[in-house]
């Protein structure tokens, strides 16, 4: 059970201390277990979501979303903002584009960036708590972890020596394809017709992105997969918050 405390541990704000340094392959393990962090995730937003219930819908949205951001210690927001800045700021350069990332400073671009995501978010967010999502919630943080998992399995990692290479490089990969299917599989159970129509748009958002850092850099790093992960459950609530009712 070690890589699914790796997991919790490294994805979550949760207070998880492993017993002394993880081996390369316990960590390339603990990328299995990401959609099993996000199916907790959305599991603590939908118990939220209940005992939220005769709050008035902007706050009940508005405390979901605190709690999303709180749960995950705003890690991928970070890689959201990274990523922001360095496109725009690289000018099409991969080595330039590279090194802005690793700048621990936000410009203007990464502050406008992570405002409309956030913004997005929690409209989203009300429309779903005004219409009951319920399961729903789930769908959004399994499908973005799940995400990550189909990243370092099918995308080169471009960071010689970061963490990310070690995750990609001791990937079970066959495991990993099993457990994209399993995830997939869940998500239809957990939302229906519902989940099926988020799956294939956040299938070709995947593919819309992966390209982009293709393009740019040659695969992904830490920071890209962050910001992905970000995207695809944005493209998750909103395309069920702009669902027809009925």
């Amino acid at each position: 059970m070690l890589p699914w405390w790796i997991a919790l541990q490294f994805l979550s704000s949760l207070p998880v201390t492993l017993p002394g340094m993880p081996a390369p392959r316990e960590n390339g393990r603990s990328l299995l277990f990401y959609p099993l962090v996000g199916l907790l995730f959305g599991g603590l937003l939908w118990l939220a979501s209940y005992l939220l219930q005769g709050t008035a819908a902007p706050l009940h949205a508005a405390l979901l979303l605190t709690l999303w951001v709180v749960l995950s210690g705003a890690l991928h927001l970070d890689g959201l903002a990274d990523s922001a800045d360095a496109w725009l700021g690289g000018f099409g350069d991969r080595e330039r584009t590279l090194l802005i990332m690793k700048d621990p400073r936000s410009g203007p671009i990464a502050v406008v960036t992570l405002g409309l995501v956030l913004l997005l978010k929690f409209c989203a967010l009300w429309v779903l708590v005004e219409r009951g999502a319920g399961a729903l919630l789930l769908l959004a943080p399994v499908i973005g972890r799940a995400a990550l998992l189909g990243l370092f399995l099918s995308t080169p990692y471009v960071r010689p020596g970061g963490l990310g290479q070690a995750l990609a490089e001791h990937l079970p990969r066959r495991a990993a394809g099993w457990v994209l299917v399993a995830s997939a599989l869940g998500c239809g159970v957990m939302g229906g017709w519902a989940a099926v129509w988020v799956l294939l748009l956040s299938l070709g958002v995947f593919i819309a992105l992966r390209q982009v850092m293709c393009r740019r850099l040659g695969g992904t790093t830490g920071d890209t997969a962050g910001a992905l992960l970000e995207l695809l459950e944005l493209a998750v609530v909103l395309g069920l918050a702009l669902m027809p009712v009925g």
